[in-house]
This record gives structure tokens, sequence and C-alpha cells, in this order.
């Protein structure tokens, strides 16, 4: 969830740090002192698209930058999309996201975004990748996941407890298309099948006839070194065995000096028979040093027919790495699977009949786990479709219904069978409609509510904003709003924020933040502060009408009645 969120001239804020908790955390304020604002921060973080009009009259850049706390699975689902996109992984479970907007250009006319995580810029739609997994705000905005239908579709296996099934089917999709693609590339005409055949047979023989082993061409390679440097190495050999033992002033010879006085040494003191064995040490390892390099030198080849065969030999190695590699063992392993591609297209009509069975078995396969997939879709739909319902009664639509569509796609995929969609319909006789068809957002903010907390358990998007959400509510309907809100952050895993305009929505909040206006040296700014306890009470008692003893006793009561 969201630690700390800073603001710099976005709007009318010129700097805020606002710093949250888990759980419901309500934001109420007079009408235009700033609360959309911050919900406009937390969109440009999502990834949302922006325009030059945040950007604070005067100024030429705003910015917005998020400290988030991860645990858990949604820090293992953010470290993979972290990976993909190229940024640093999170250090201590904390993830740093920042947005920066300038105005560019003469006139200030274009805008410049840029966008970073974990200190390293990514693009926007990266960004919004990020966002996706993160927030989810419902309103007038267009950062909701449950309008999506693949969201939707995920939420209903989860519900369901049909995510194991759906990675069966998917595992099934997978083997069905892979058959599919080996039955495909056999079924071709003849005039293809000729063609490929006589390709496939150049490419298998010139590998096959190479005669190709492992780890080859570094051993060529070695071979052609000392066969290329054969006569400089032949010199080396000579002077090193003239300086050890065949020249005149050999080093052996000047050691069979120094034995001779160690001898006479040793007879008038004993601590000179250490070096004599030092000494005796020392001309056997030369001794073996002279053996060796003699027998080096007998086995360099000086025949220039050996060094063609190597170039020659080099030459080949090279031309099929290039041509089939880049290594040799990649050269091998294409001359194996060409082969087995070429027996079959050799022997195709048996072949093809078995990888058309294959293909009908994988198929099956694949349907039967559909089917089933399907089935238990349906079976958790209804109860899912009755406890949103009922949630929805709750919150002021007495009359209203909402439904899980389901229909039957022409083939599966790897998520299934079905076409999922939830519907809703606001009132008696009318037609269920697509979730995105609602055209009110404040009808549209309750009905996530209530899908929202019906799915509460299943639902891993760990920062909900919820805007308007009480518009057009008030009284025991308002209390329920309250109430759901504070439910879905009662785990202390979610983050719950919401701008409200009813005190008993507000009254409920975990933590109560309040946003005004203020004049800073000549200039309108937005001033957000977390409310103790009599600030909550003050502020309730404002919203319920004004700052009277009574509208004070009722904020108190509304405070102790949550």
């Amino acid at each position: 969830m969201i630690s700390s969120l800073r603001i710099k001239n976005l709007a009318l804020i010129d700097d805020l740090r606002w710093e949250m908790g888990p759980g419901f955390n309500a934001l109420t304020g007079e009408t235009g002192a700033g609360k959309s604002i911050l919900i406009d921060a937390l969109m440009l973080l999502a990834g949302e698209r922006a325009d030059k009009t945040l950007i604070r009259s005067g100024e030429t850049a705003c910015s917005v930058e998020a400290e988030v706390a991860l645990s858990g699975e949604l820090a293992a689902a953010m470290a993979a999309i972290l990976d993909d996109i190229g940024a640093e992984p999170c250090e201590d479970g904390v993830l740093l996201l920042k947005r920066t907007l300038s105005a560019s250009g003469a006139t200030g006319a274009s805008l410049s975004n840029k966008q970073f995580a974990n200190g390293g810029a990514v693009t926007l739609q990266a960004l919004k990748r990020i966002g996706d997994l993160l927030v989810d705000l419902h309103g007038p905005h267009d950062h909701q996941s449950l309008l999506r239908t693949a969201e939707q579709l995920h939420l209903l296996d989860a519900h369901g407890k049909t995510a194991p099934l759906r990675a069966e089917v998917a595992k099934a999709h997978g083997a069905w298309r892979e058959a599919a693609q080996r039955r495909a590339a056999m079924t071709l005409s003849e005039k293809e099948r000729t063609e490929r055949i006589d390709r496939l047979r150049h490419r298998v023989s010139e590998i096959e006839n190479a005669r190709l082993k492992p780890g080859e061409d570094a051993e060529v390679e070695r071979d052609f070194k000392l066969a290329n440097n054969s006569r400089q190495l032949l010199e080396w050999a000579s002077t090193l065995l003239n300086l050890v033992t065949d020249g005149e002033g050999a080093v052996l010879g000047q050691l069979a000096q120094v034995e001779k006085t160690l001898l006479a040494w040793q007879k008038i003191d004993p601590d000179a028979v250490q070096w004599a064995e030092a000494n005796h040490r020392a001309v056997a390892e030369l001794q073996e040093l002279a053996s060796s390099v003699r027998d080096y030198s007998e086995r360099v080849d000086l025949d220039g027919e050996r060094l063609r065969q190597v170039e020659e030999r080099m030459a080949l190695l090279h031309g099929l790495k290039k041509k089939y590699g880049p290594s040799l063992d990649e050269v091998i392993a294409t001359g194996a699977a060409e082969a087995e591609e070429l027996k079959g297209l050799e022997d195709r009509d048996e072949t093809l009949a078995r990888l058309e069975k294959e293909e009908a078995a994988a198929k099956k396969a694949l349907s039967a786990l559909a089917e089933k997939l399907t089935a238990a879709r349906k079976k958790t739909a209804k109860p899912l479709a009755e406890s949103v319902t009922k949630e929805l009664r709750g919150l002021g639509f007495k009359s209203a219904v909402f439904d899980v569509s389901l229909k039957a796609k022409a083939e599966p995929t790897t998520d299934g069978a079905d076409e999922v969609e939830f519907l809703f319909a606001p009132n008696v006789g009318e037609a269920t409609q697509p979730l995105r068809s609602i055209a009110s957002s404040g009808e549209m903010a309750r009905v996530m509510l209530a899908i929202k907390t019906t799915l509460a358990e299943v639902d891993s998007v760990p920062v909900l904003v919820f805007d308007e959400v009480d518009a057009n509510v008030g009284g025991e309907t308002a209390w329920e709003v309250g109430r759901k809100l504070a439910r879905l952050g009662a785990n202390g895993e979610r983050q719950v924020l919401c701008i409200t305009h009813q005190p008993q929505v507000a009254a409920q909040g975990k933590a109560h933040f309040h946003v005004e206006k203020a004049v800073k040296e000549g200039r309108t700014t937005t001033k957000l502060t977390e409310l103790n306890r009599a600030a909550r009470a003050k502020e309730l008692a404002r919203m319920l009408g004004g700052a009277n003893k009574e509208s004070l006793a009722l904020a108190e009561k509304m405070l102790d009645r949550k």
C-alpha cells in the first residue's frame, strides 16, 4: 500500500506530503478545496493521461512521488513486472514511483512526460502496468480494473476457486497449439514438400558429412595455433634445452659444480646438508623440465600439409557455425532436428496421420477441461450475482439487479471457452447492461463498492480509491456506504481512500484527512491535515450544517457509533 505521497506544483498544490496508513482513510473538505487534485496525483502515478493544465500556474513542471510498501504475493507479482520492464528490484519491500510533467516549447504548449520506478526511467505503458496492479479508482475516472472483462473473468475464477482448473486449461491449450503447429507444418503442397525435402537433405547432408564432435572447434583452434607457430615453438624449445642441459655453461653443468662444493662443505659443517638436498631437488626438476621439452619438440610437426588440413577444418567449422550456429553444439542440434523433420516429410502419409491423431487428442483434452471449467463458472456465477445484488440493496439500490453473463467462445483459449461480462440494472423492468454502460459516476462507484465488498477476499488490488461513492445518498444508506468502506480495509492489508461529503461516511474512517484552501505568500494553495478526535468532531459538525452545540454533540455520537 502507499506509505507516502509527495506532490509538487500540481494545480493548487505547491508542495504537499501525504502519509497514510492501512484501512479506510476519509477525505473531506469544502467543494473546490482540492480534494480531486489528490486523486489526479494518484491517477498520474497509475499511468493515466495528463495535460499541461495540471501544472501549477507560474510553474513549468510538476511531480508526484510515492513510496509503496509491498509484501507477499503482491511483492512477487510486482517483482515480475519490474524485471519484465527492466527496472531495478525493490529494496526492503519498498517500491519508489515518480512522474514528472514539464511544459516545453517557447509558449509552454508542449508537454513532456517522464516516469521512474525505483530510480530508473520507464515508459508510460510500463507505469500503467504497475498502476493496474496497485490502484483501483472508482468514480469519475477510467482507471477501473473491474470494467475490464479479463479482470471480471479473473475475479469470477478467484471467487469460485477455479484458478487451478483454469491453469490446467491453459496448459492443455498450449499442448493443442503445439500439436496443431506440428500438423500444419506437415500439411504442405506437393511442390512445397519437394522443395522442403531438397533443402533439408542438403542441410542435413552438409552437417552429417562434417562428422562433428562436441567441443571440436576448440581443439581445432588449438591445433591451428600450434601448427601455425611450429617453427617458433621449436626455436624456443632448442633455446631452453641449450640453457638447461645442452649448451656450453648450461644450468645443469653449473649445478654439478655446486654439488661438488656442497659435498666438501658438509664434511666441515653439517648445516650444508640441507643446501645439498635443495640442490638435488633443483637438479631433478630441471632434468624433468628438459625431458618434457625434448618430448614436446619431437611432437611439433613442421609439415605444411598438416597446417593446410587444420586450416581447412577450422574454415569448415566456422562456416557451419555461421550458417547453423552460432555454437557448434547448436549446429549439431540443428542437424538432428532437421534430420527428424526430413524423415517425417519423406514418410509424410504415416507422419501426417500420426500428427492429426495427436492434434485431435489434444483438442479433445482441451475441450473436456474447458467444459469442466465452464460448468464450474456457471455454478459460481449465480451465487456471486446474488451476493453482489444483496450488497447493492444496502447501498440504496432497492430494486437493482446484478448478473454475470457467460457466453461461449468460438474456440477455447488459454482462459477457457467463456466470455464473461458483469451486468447491472438499477431499476425494475430495465434490461441489464455491461458495467461500462453505467452513466452515473456515483452509481458506478457504489456498484464497484458492492462488488469489491463481495470479492474482498480474492481481489488483490491493495489501494482502492472512491470518489462520489456517496452521491445522492444519505441517512442509513450513507452509514452502510461507510461500513462497507471500513470493512474493505479491516484486514490491514488494503488501503481505502474515499472523498466524501457525507458525515456518516467520514465518521467511520480509521483516519480522517481535511483538505482546505490557504493563502501562502499571496498564492492560493491546497493544504492537507490529518484530524485528531476533536478536530474530526468539528469537521463532522460542519458537514452536518454548522459548528453549533447540537451538531457537535451529534458528531461525537457519530464517532462513537462506528
